[in-house]
């Protein structure tokens, strides 16, 4: 599609811009902060951290909001859509050099009406004008900053501008839209067009049958875009991507694939070992900058480390590698520690910047080491590769490993147990030290969608681990989230918490991803209430997202439609499609309760995407584990009687993602339970596809009827 004419697209292309998706090397300016206490705009009637950011910019900020949009269209003038979000370098960057200038912010409010949207609270608005990124730059990330017609249509969209770049965008603009107002219009005709066109799914009526060898020749493809030296896929920057590697840990149980677990253990190890990893207080940043871990941008994201935590867990379920195991102890222990609410809400981010410099908190330099640790200090400098000049620029230092523990201690007279003491003390008085500096900003605004990918994370690792205080987190937040996120008398679930307020409606992920935990907590303790929230709100979702003529759901829902087009999501990419996560909840529920009409819309959603997922399976990877389960239909395992917990503890020791569990002391109101109680005995049964094979009362004995 032709989006711009060749005099735009020649003078659009000359605006340089770079994004936090591309580029981490700082370039802010030391500007003085006076500037905030002159000015204040109405962003300070919000609570989003990223909107109060900008709350004392001379910007006449607006929220994203009908007021904005009728204020457009009364007084004829193009919106300025500016959109970021609080960890976010770039979007720092850009409000200091340009936000925060008066100069700049004349042109802005003089000719346009400024909307400031945080991405993580409105990713409906963010989605529509990072398409037209897309559709116009080829290109995207963020800040992203968009011109609109009055109605919201976008004629141009781009990422970063530096300030001379910016103030000619505004004046270029500017003065087409008062001469050449044809242009424009023509612009945002093709572009809002072109968004319309890319949210639309075919209804696939002819479904093919789906076969383990259609996906091994997918994985022979995909093989060819791993790097089988440093761990994920071969590209910079890199990103954990964690669902292409969950998918991969399923077709590698499915398959037997040793080249899809040898991938999956280096990547995993590689992380691990990478700058990407705190090594002193856990969790894990955005992505690397790099090709081998190294530097990382060095925000850190709930969505990322709920979805990590869960991977690694799993992972040791299948391999017992300790390092998986540290790995989850050490992420957790930061989520309770910095990112957990009184309430048991879990809060977004950590800003990749401290005292005006990315990753200041995290780096060290090597005399500052040697003063901390003493006598000690060259052992760790060498287990983290830390140097007199440095591993990275200033002379700064980012811990790092490149060997295991064994390797290491070859050419060390140490012990295992005396090496690992002298690493853990180390690491606890730099942890100390670190303690004493400016933090990064924390974004404490609560996301549903992504607290349930936390809480699923929790839920994963108490399930390897059997670690109590998991499971006592996992409730706390899964109560909150009913309490606090869901309105339980029709189950419409809202997007955010914060300050005791929950103010927007929730999207299609918001949902699928609450859902998905409810299912597995529910597998966890058996207690029904889960499944049956889990049920309702997925009735929800059918009555208010579901698209009858596409057989997918759309993001927004009918409810909440102002955007200029519908949207579908069905990529799989850092964060699994809401579409694909929707559909692995309906299969699973079909089976819980026998539903038919849940089954029939998950087996068609996944027709509609089946050809795409052969040939690009990387960005389809949570549509191939819903593939693996109808291609191996998952068995059923029902556990009764009053040792259930200890027998579902033991099952759980094993990495089986082709089991639903079931049950509790008593046979509960499920038909699949119906009849199993026998008394003063606790009773396993295996079934698939609705067929129970012979009740055994061991998990050995149960093992041998899954093989």
């Amino acid at each position: 599609m032709k989006l711009l004419n060749l005099r735009v697209i020649f003078i659009l292309l000359s605006f340089g811009a770079v994004s936090c998706a591309q580029i981490s090397k700082d370039k802010k300016d030391n500007k003085s902060n006076d500037i905030k206490s002159k000015y204040t705009n109405s962003l300070i009637k919000e609570s989003s951290p990223y909107l109060l950011q900008h709350a004392h910019n001379p910007v006449n900020w607006h929220p994203w909001g009908k007021e904005a949009l009728a204020k457009a269209k009364k007084e004829n003038k193009m919106l300025l859509i500016s959109i970021g979000y609080a960890a976010c370098h770039w979007c720092h960057v850009m409000e200091h050099e340009s936000f925060e200038d008066t100069l700049v912010a004349e042109i802005m409010n003089e000719h346009f009406v400024c909307i400031k949207v945080d991405r993580e609270e409105r990713p409906d608005v963010d989605h529509i004008y990072m398409t037209a990124c897309q559709l116009v730059t080829k290109r995207g990330g963020w800040p992203l900053n968009a011109f609109a017609l009055p109605d919201g249509r976008p004629f141009y969209a781009g990422t970063y501008f530096t300030k001379s770049d910016w103030t000619n965008a505004l004046i270029y603009f500017k003065d087409l839209y008062r001469n050449d107002h044809a242009t424009i219009l023509k612009s945002a005709e093709q572009i809002t067009e072109g968004i319309y066109q890319s949210g639309q799914v075919g209804l696939n009526l002819n479904p093919q049958n789906y076969a383990l060898e259609q996906l091994n020749i997918s994985f022979e493809q995909w093989k060819s875009s791993i790097d089988f030296e440093n761990g994920g896929f071969d590209r910079a920057p890199k990103f954990p991507l964690p669902i292409s590697w969950d998918f991969m840990l399923q077709y590698h149980h499915a398959s037997g694939n040793k080249e899809a677990l040898k991938a999956l253990e280096l990547t995993l190890d590689k992380i691990a070992f990478g700058g990407i990893y705190d090594h002193l207080g856990g969790g894990f940043a955005r992505y690397s900058t790099d090709h081998i871990w190294k530097v990382p941008h060095f925000e850190k994201m709930l969505y990322d480390n709920g979805q990590l935590v869960s991977l690694y867990a799993q992972a040791y379920q299948l391999t017992k590698k300790p390092l998986y195991k540290k790995v989850v102890y050490e992420t957790l222990e930061w989520i309770e520690n910095e990112m957990t609410s009184v309430e048991g809400g879990f809060y977004s981010s950590l800003d990749a910047d401290s005292e005006g410099e990315e990753g200041k908190f995290y780096i060290w330099k090597s005399e500052d080491i040697k003063e901390i640790l003493g006598g000690d200090a060259q052992l760790f400098m060498d287990f983290y590769n830390c140097s007199e000049s440095g591993n990275w620029e200033h002379k700064n230092n980012i811990l790092i490993r490149q060997k295991t523990e064994h390797e290491f201690l070859k050419n060390n007279d140490l012990t295992v147990d005396e090496f690992q003491q002298k690493i853990n003390t180390s690491k606890k008085k730099l942890l100390k030290e670190r303690e004493r500096r400016i933090r990064p900003g924390l974004d404490d605004k609560i996301l549903t969608s992504w607290n349930a990918l936390m809480l699923m994370g929790y839920l994963k690792a108490y399930r390897a681990f059997n670690e109590p205080k998991f499971i006592d987190a996992a409730l706390k937040n899964a109560n909150f989230l009913l309490n606090k996120t869901i309105q339980l008398e029709d189950y419409k679930i809202s997007r955010n918490y914060k300050d005791g307020k929950a103010v927007i409606s929730g999207f299609l992920d918001d949902y699928a991803f609450v859902i998905s935990a409810f299912l597995e907590l529910y597998q966890v303790t058996f207690d029904e209430q889960w499944l049956y929230h889990a049920k309702a709100l997925t009735e929800h979702s059918i009555d208010n997202f579901f698209d009858s003529n596409s057989g997918m759901f759309h993001y927004t829902p009918k409810y909440n439609t102002s955007l200029i087009a519908p949207t579908i999501e069905i990529t799989d990419n850092v964060i699994p499609s809401s579409n694909s996560e929707m559909a692995n909840n309906l299969y699973k529920l079909g089976l819980y309760f026998n539903n038919k009409d849940f089954h029939n819309k998950a087996t068609q959603m996944l027709a509609n995407v089946a050809n795409t997922i052969y040939q690009n399976p990387g960005y389809f990877a949570n549509w191939g584990k819903l593939m693996l389960h109808l291609i191996k239909p998952p068995y059923e395992i029902a556990i009764v009687g009053d040792q259930h917990t200890h027998i579902r503890s033991e099952i759980d020791k094993k990495y089986l993602p082709d089991v639903l569990l079931m049950g509790g002391n008593t046979e509960g109101s499920l038909d699949l339970l119906e009849g199993k109680l026998v008394k003063n005995q606790t009773t396993i049964y295996v079934c698939q596809n609705k067929t129970c094979k012979r009740p055994v009362t061991n998990t050995k004995a149960a093992f041998e009827l899954m093989n």
